[in-house]
């Protein structure tokens, strides 16, 4: 019996526990299913329970004390939770799997991120799979057409060329109207490099991950003072926790002039200035009709010995642009702790115009590192861009195009020639020369090399306290740096640097440095703050909240040296300067900000975000200097309610509303900088008082400058029906009040050193709607079809300008010198024409020079122009992407309903004088009147006809931005993939503008850069 209850209690004491033990550990691992590379740090939790633990490096797990049903759950961000039943195993293997909804999901916002679900402001998230594709040089490019109420329209077809940017119209008058933009948590500087048109042209397209478009207050008001007129916020792609990844992308693309401006040929213009100008035949042909010319016409005439030629120079300046781009990325996870990636890029861009060559190279590296059990969060970026780009006068060359004599030849060989060749009407005067350029030798006798290498980089550290798991300390430090140099040469024969010498009886050339510029810009950023955030069970379902400083300092110096050719010494020197003997420039601006955020859930039904920035800005004075900008917004998740939340076909509808105000400090690109100090000048040495000294003159300066507010309210809606996101989207109605308007306006005689400056003068208002769709009408294992489309309409007006009656808004026409036709008028939208309105007879023919007396004194005089209104208010986009098995086909296009554009091809070549030579040098080419492109009842435009609304065409347009076909092969090597397509990009236009291109944002269509038609072949390899 003692020996039965020994071998019981050995049996309860030792066996019994060794057995539970053995049965109730479990071991593991979790991989990434697509890569199998094991995944660190994925959080582990054994439902109802305290039990818990974290994968290591190598993805491997240990738990115990686990009972048979205990559900364990396995999360990691970016993929699908995973739900495992433990049933005794002793080891198991879990397969993550990325959760793409749980990644488009989130969308970064200032100063952190939020679901998209939980968002109260009006904003719109455009992620890699909805970019732009074919020909993208910048990454402006990616996002046109994209997102309702935000139009994007570049200056023209050169490589880089500058985009204007409005989110909503914009909201201001003479200060900057563009959008923050934020790349990594770095804000840029409004100011562009020397040698950069495009400030978005220096980020590599390739790297970028997401835009974020920050529409309303309530979404942007956390930018407070520069966040006027919206922000766009640039997320770039993160490295890997798991297998290393390569990517290596390439394309080459083919660039045409889609249509050219349709002036006469050879034999046109010929029988024209013998029809309407017989006088002048002689200045027909060239001089010489012995010369020995290159090109021999195919079709030559002669009148009175003058040899005629056919000469088209647009093609002679224009050229089929081979445009290549060449990308490679690694992103991986460097002894398993360290997510990276790294990124080289080149481009090489030919422009229309020869000549305009535009070369990049792009380097980048980004670091995603998490230290301390997850606590520490680092976030390292580094990019580095050089630029170089030849960029010589194409608007000269343009023009010049235009109007040459197309009965000219391009070269002349001839023994007199000493102009290198090219051919070149010479008719000197007054030590100088008359007549046009020839347009190619323009371009190819000077050397304009700009380069530019520009550093960007930054590093965000985000802690986790380990005594307070809720409360987070953020810190980013960030520099934006850059150099940049500019040099311009002639060479021995151009016809710029040719100068008269010996009362007219020879010339002689002085070849070599034109101009030359040096800048240096820095940028520095920090930002830091405290975020806390907490859930609960009750009422208040969660809130986070967080306060924090920011400093911005930028700085711009640089100097610029113009040279001049010197007739008495034959040599080149430079340009001098009384007031600034170093041509030196030197601005700082420096920023400072205190901010805070609320955002409070409240029964997972009502959310509130509470936001408060105060800004600080070095262009005002200290009693001046800062600003104070709040914002609210409420957002109603409908779905979360019990007359919906069974509702099987709606899968989430929520409602927003916001109102906040933001501000505006940047008016330094109307009046330089320091606008609220009194500085000085320095004389010339004529003005010297007593001798050696020289006087100093005051600057204009108004002390009384102050910011410019903008109070935004916002009502929108955010839905998404019918089953697998059938059809989804957002529609948002918004108002923008404007006050203490930062705008140049005129002062009277004696009040302000000058004739007009800054002053706070009034106030705009804008209202607008916005509609995006998404709709899926199919979505099998073998085909998917998805279609996008946006509509939105904005409307600003200008409501007071205090004690002045306009401000000139612009709108230089290619006539004169400071012929203006754009103003700000009470009542009007801002930048609108100030016309005459033009009469015709009853067959609708023009009539010349008549124009209606609108205000019936029987005289016309600038009381009966008008005001009309040029910037559209309708702007669209669409689109679609169809897949089958391992095609896809996809297309976007865009558009606007309305707008004006002056056709000032018509003002300069338009009307029968306009080919007489004037101070006796060449004739000038006209637009082609045989062709119908004119009308011959013009034979000149003075006076009122330039100011005529005859000019002004209707700037309606649809655009196809680009059609793009493409396979995929999958697995070719294992897991590695290869894509092959072909792009259009700017296919077609349908428009019923006359001239070149209705695209424009300053309305004034003259000496426009055609955007080019080009055809891409293309390769994405994965591996």
């Amino acid at each position: 019996m003692k020996t039965l209850q020994k071998k019981l209690l050995f049996f309860m004491l030792v066996v019994l526990p060794m057995g539970m033990f053995a049965q109730n550990i479990l071991k593991g691992r979790v991989l990434d299913s697509a890569t199998q590379s094991p995944l660190p740090s994925v959080n582990i939790a054994v439902v109802n329970s305290t039990s818990g633990t974290a994968t290591d490096f190598d993805g491997n797990f240990t738990l115990s004390n686990l009972s048979n049903g205990d559900q364990i759950v396995f999360s990691y961000v970016g993929f699908v939770k995973q739900t495992f039943t433990y049933k005794g195993e002793k080891e198991i293997t879990i397969l993550m799997i990325e959760d793409a909804n749980q990644l488009e999901g989130v969308v970064v916002i200032g100063y952190g991120s939020v679901k998209k679900e939980d968002a109260t402001g009006s904003l719109v998230s455009v992620t890699t799979k909805d970019f732009n594709k074919g020909a993208i040089v910048s990454a402006d490019q990616l996002l046109t057409g994209k997102v309702a109420g935000l139009r994007i329209t570049s200056n023209g077809g050169q490589p880089d060329s500058a985009p204007n940017i409005r989110i909503r119209g914009g909201s201001s008058l003479s200060a900057n109207s563009s959008p923050l933009i934020v790349i990594d948590g770095i804000p840029l500087d409004n100011t562009t490099q020397a040698g950069v048109s495009n400030p978005l042209s220096f980020i590599n397209p390739n790297d970028i991950e997401s835009f974020t478009v920050l529409k309303d207050a309530s979404a942007s008001a956390i930018y407070g003072s520069r966040a006027s007129n919206g922000v766009i916020i640039i997320t770039t792609k993160k490295g890997t926790s798991g297998q290393a990844q390569y990517n290596y992308s390439a394309n080459v693309s083919v660039g045409k002039v889609g249509k050219k401006i349709d002036v006469m040929n050879g034999k046109e213009f010929t029988q024209f200035i013998e029809q309407y100008h017989p006088t002048y035949t002689n200045y027909l042909g060239i001089d010489d009709p012995n010369s020995t010319l290159v090109d021999d016409p195919s079709t030559p005439g002669v009148i009175e010995g003058r040899i005629l030629y056919d000469t088209d120079w647009q093609d002679e300046i224009y050229r089929t642009a081979i445009s290549t781009d060449h990308n490679f990325s690694a992103k991986t996870n460097l002894y398993k702790v360290l997510p990276m990636r790294a990124s080289l890029g080149y481009t090489k861009n030919e422009g229309l115009v020869k000549t305009n060559d535009y070369e990049r190279y792009n380097y980048s590296l980004k670091l995603t590192p998490k230290l301390f059990t997850d606590h520490l969060k680092i976030d390292a970026n580094a990019r580095l861009i050089n630029v170089v780009k030849n960029s010589i006068d194409e608007g000269g060359a343009l023009g010049g195009a235009i109007k040459m004599d197309p009965t000219k030849p391009l070269y002349d060989y001839s023994a007199s020639n000493r102009f290198g060749g090219y051919y070149q009407d010479l008719v000197t005067n007054s030590n100088n020369i008359s007549g046009q350029y020839n347009p190619l030798a323009l371009l190819e006798q000077r050397n304009r090399p700009e380069r530019v290498l520009r550093f960007l980089g930054n590093i965000e550290m985000d802690y986790k306290m380990h005594f307070l798991p809720e409360l987070r300390a953020v810190l980013n430090l960030g520099i934006d740096a850059s150099k940049a140099r500019i040099r311009e040469t002639f060479n021995n024969n151009a016809i710029a640097t040719y100068r008269v010498i010996n009362n007219d009886t020879d010339y002689v050339f002085n070849p070599g440095l034109n101009y030359l510029e040096n800048q240096k810009m820095t940028n520095v950023t920090m930002d830091s703050y405290l975020a806390y955030a907490k859930s609960f069970d009750g009422f208040v379902n969660k809130f986070d909240i967080q306060g924090g400083y920011s400093y911005q300092n930028f700085k711009n110096d640089g100097n610029k040296e113009i040279y001049r050719y010197n007739i008495d010494t034959g040599i080149r020197e430079v340009q001098p300067n009384v007031n600034n003997p170093n041509n030196r420039y030197y601005n700082v601006l420096n920023l400072q900000s205190f901010f805070g955020r609320a955002n409070i859930d409240l029964a997972n039904k009502y959310l509130v975000t509470l936001t408060f920035r105060a800004d600080g800005s070095s262009l005002f004075r200290e009693d001046k200097r800062w600003g104070y900008f709040p914002s609210a917004a409420v957002a109603w998740k409908l779905k979360e309610e019990s007359f919906l939340s069974n509702v099987a076909f709606v899968n989430d509808a929520k409602v927003r509303i916001g109102v906040g105000k933001t501000g505006q400090q940047d008016i330094t690109g109307t009046v330089g900088f320091y606008p609220s100090t009194p500085l000085f000048s320095v004389g010339s040495n004529s003005s010297q008082y007593l001798y050696g000294s020289n006087l100093y003159s005051a600057l204009a300066f108004n002390e009384d400058l102050t910011w410019e507010k903008t109070t935004t309210y916002n009502l929108g809606i955010d839905f998404d029906f019918f089953k697998n996101n059938f059809l989804s989207g957002s529609f948002d109605i918004y108002k923008k009040e404007t006050n203490d308007l930062l705008a140049r306006v005129p002062l009277p005689p004696g009040q302000g050193l000058t004739d007009t400056f800054v002053k706070n003068v009034g106030s705009t208002e804008g209202k607008g709607f916005e509609l995006s769709l998404n709709v899926k009408p199919v979505q099998t294992e073998d085909y998917k079809l998805e279609v996008y489309t946006n509509v939105a309409y904005s409307y600003v007006k200008v409501t007071d300008l205090k004690d002045v009656d306009k401000v000139q808004a612009g709108g230089n026409l290619p006539t004169g010198t400071g012929v203006n036709i754009a103003d700000h008028v009470v009542g009007l939208q801002p930048y609108s024409f100030w016309v005459f309105e033009q009469l015709y007879d009853a067959d609708g023919n023009v009539i010349p020079g008549a124009f209606v007396d609108r205000n019936g004194d029987n005289v016309i005089t600038n009381d009966d122009r008008y005001y009309k209104a040029v910037r559209p208010n309708w702007t669209f986009g669409f689109g679609f992407a169809f897949n089958y098995k391992n095609w896809d086909l996809s297309s976007s296009f865009r558009g606007q309903f309305g707008g004006q554009v002056y056709n000032s091809r018509i003002l300069t070549s338009g009307w029968v004088d306009s080919a007489i030579p004037v101070n006796n040098n060449s004739l000038s080419n006209v637009l082609n009147f045989y062709g119908g492109e004119s009308d011959l009842a013009f034979q000149n435009f003075n006076g009122n006809a330039t100011f005529s609304d005859y000019f002004l065409e209707d700037a309606t347009f649809l655009r196809c931005e680009n059609i793009i076909l493409g396979y995929k092969f999958n697995k070719l090597i294992k897991t590695s993939s290869l894509r092959l397509y072909g792009a259009l990009n700017n296919p077609f236009l349908i428009t019923k503008y006359g001239g070149q291109d209705p695209e424009n944002f300053g309305a004034i269509d003259t000496n426009f850069y055609p955007r080019p038609t080009s055809y891409t072949f293309g390769l994405s390899l994965d591996f």
